[in-house]
Parts: structure tokens; sequence; C-alpha cells
């Protein structure tokens, strides 16, 4: 059942958009936030803290009176903020489907969960997303070839020269084919 309330929740924020990005603005504190990218969770790889302290910021933009908690007043707040519509009992059913305590609220500890949650979903989509692109099933890398046969089938044509070409800009180790690790930096 706890699982059916936060397959819910995040599935309406996925569906309203915010994808782990803060709507392009600048930050009350002293940092600066220049772009959505730049607080993505999932897509940035970090050491746990930076991705952390990422998170606490994001957080902040979510709690707009600094309580250390997000409220449904709050959660339609940001939405609106990005041009997002959501109704009282729709931020309150969010919130209730997140919020261990039981408090109507969401503390740090609660939306990290879900930060994590939608990380992991992230995660699984590009493993899934790589397989595709492998020619040879389960080999671990993207030939030029492979890349050439899924751009067909995706419809962008393209030739063995150009994929040598796109697989050499993100080919770290310089092997001529791409890793998850390359792919998941050329996605990022």
């Amino acid at each position: 059942m706890a699982t059916d309330r936060v397959s819910k929740s995040s599935k309406w924020f996925s569906n309203k958009g915010l994808k782990l990005s803060l709507h392009r603005r600048r930050s009350k504190s002293s940092s600066t936030l220049s772009s959505p990218n730049s607080l993505m969770f999932p897509y940035t790889p970090k050491k746990d803290g930076a991705r952390e302290d990422e998170l606490k910021e994001v957080f902040r933009h979510f709690d707009s009176d600094g309580d250390g908690r997000i409220s449904a007043l709050e959660l339609r707040a940001y939405f609106r903020s990005i041009g997002e519509y959501m109704s009282h009992e729709e931020a309150q059913s969010a919130i209730n489907d997140l919020d261990a305590d039981q408090d109507n609220m969401l503390d740090f500890q609660d939306f990290l969960r879900l930060m994590k949650r939608e990380a992991n979903d992230y995660d699984d989509d590009l493993k899934m997303a790589f397989e595709m692109f492998e020619m040879e099933k389960g080999s671990g890398y993207i030939t030029p070839k492979g890349l050439q046969r899924m751009l067909h089938r995706l419809g962008d044509a393209k030739s063995y020269d150009d994929c040598v070409a796109m697989i050499h800009v993100f080919d770290i180790d310089g092997n001529g084919v791409l890793d998850f690790h390359e792919f998941n930096q050329m996605m990022a």
C-alpha cells in the first residue's frame, strides 16, 4: 500500500515537469542558480556530500518560509512559479503520499527519499537506453555500428564515419566504443 502511495506522487511530480530540476531563477541565498540543469540530481554524478548540498539548495526553494518543512501551500507556490497549476487537494495528496512522520508536511528526509527514488528510476531508464544501442547484447559497450543501427531505426540515418566521430567526442578512454560510464556522461 505504501508503494502505491509513493508511485502516485512520483508520477505526479514527473508528469508535472519537475524532473528534479529547479526552474530558472535566482536563489534568495548567496548562491545563484543559472539554469534548470544546475540542480539536477541524477544527471550530475557527484560525491554524496555535494549531491546532498545541491538537494538542500533545491529544498530551500520549495521551503519558502524557511521552517525546514514543505507545506501544501509552498508546494503549490513552487509549481505556480514554473507555470503549472496544482490544486490544494493535489498538493496535500502528494505530501501525504511522501510524508513519513505524518505531520502533513515534507521534511528534508522525505524530500531526499523522493529524489533518490527518482534517481534510481533515471538510472534504470538509462540502462535500458544503453542496452538498445549495444550491437552485441550484454557486451557492455556501444560501437559505431550499433549507434548507426539505432539512429537509423529512430529515423536519423548517419554514416558510419559520423557515428565514429560522435563516439569519439565521449570516448574517455580512447578505445573507440562507449561503455556505460561514457554513455552516462554523454547523456548528462
